[in-house]
């Protein structure tokens, strides 16, 4: 069911971290905008993939390095539920391992916690309109990463088709698989199916790495 709140429609939010100080101050930061609805926190893996389960949050923000149960199982867990929630991880790992499994299992945002709390807002604000997040920081090693990946295709050795290449081009705006299905007026399975192939084509496993790839290769929305 819709949920709507001063005429906006609410984003559900379930919090996942393992640090109690950094899940109030999250929750406060949430509760200063009108656009979330809180559905849970929890404080490891197996609680939150639970939480997930029952509740159907439209938004998981996720810590990556958490005691017992770690982000990227989280994060694989929670990509298998039939809800398929934008799952955001929120992090101090700047390391490129940690961006690279975190994409490459399915996460649809990536943010260091270190950012100033009005930024962490107006990013999360960004992820409430449907798009995917990348930390400024991050985008840059990104793309050093598949530059360095000898296997990586180029726009000329690439056969998508019309709809694929229509498809990426979107994803390369931001925007999400629903958003996506809105725009081209078709459903949300149909979306993945296509993403699937064209992530296959270009030997990627991520919407993300997509993304980056089409503007390193000047495809963009």
């Amino acid at each position: 069911m819709e949920r709507v709140a001063n005429g906006r429609e609410l984003l559900s939010v379930l919090i996942i971290d393992d640090h109690p100080l950094f899940r109030k101050g999250l929750r406060q930061l949430l509760e200063l905008d009108g656009r979330f609805e809180l559905h849970g926190e929890a404080a490891s893996g197996p609680e939150g993939i639970e939480l997930a389960r029952a509740r159907h949050p439209d938004l998981v923000l996720l810590d990556l390095h958490m005691k017992g149960m770690n982000g990227i199982e989280t994060l694989k867990a929670i990509k298998e539920l039939e809800s398929d929630p934008l799952v955001i991880l929120l992090t101090v790992s700047n390391a490129e391992d940690d961006l690279v499994a975190a994409l490459r299992n399915g996460a649809d945002g990536y943010l260091l916690k270190d950012m100033e709390p009005e930024d962490l807002l107006a990013r999360l604000r960004t992820a409430a309109r449907g798009r995917v997040l990348l930390d400024d920081a991050m985008t840059g090693r990104l793309a050093e990463v598949l530059r360095g990946e000898s296997t990586r295709v180029t726009p000329e050795t690439v056969d998508l088709t019309e709809r694929e290449m229509e498809i990426l081009t979107l994803i390369a705006s931001g925007l999400s698989n629903k958003l996506i299905a809105r725009e081209l007026a078709i459903s949300d399975g149909t979306v993945k199916v296509h993403v699937k192939h064209l992530l296959r084509k270009l030997n990627i496993k991520s919407r993300l790495e997509a993304a980056v790839w089409a503007h390193e290769h000047g495809i963009k929305g």
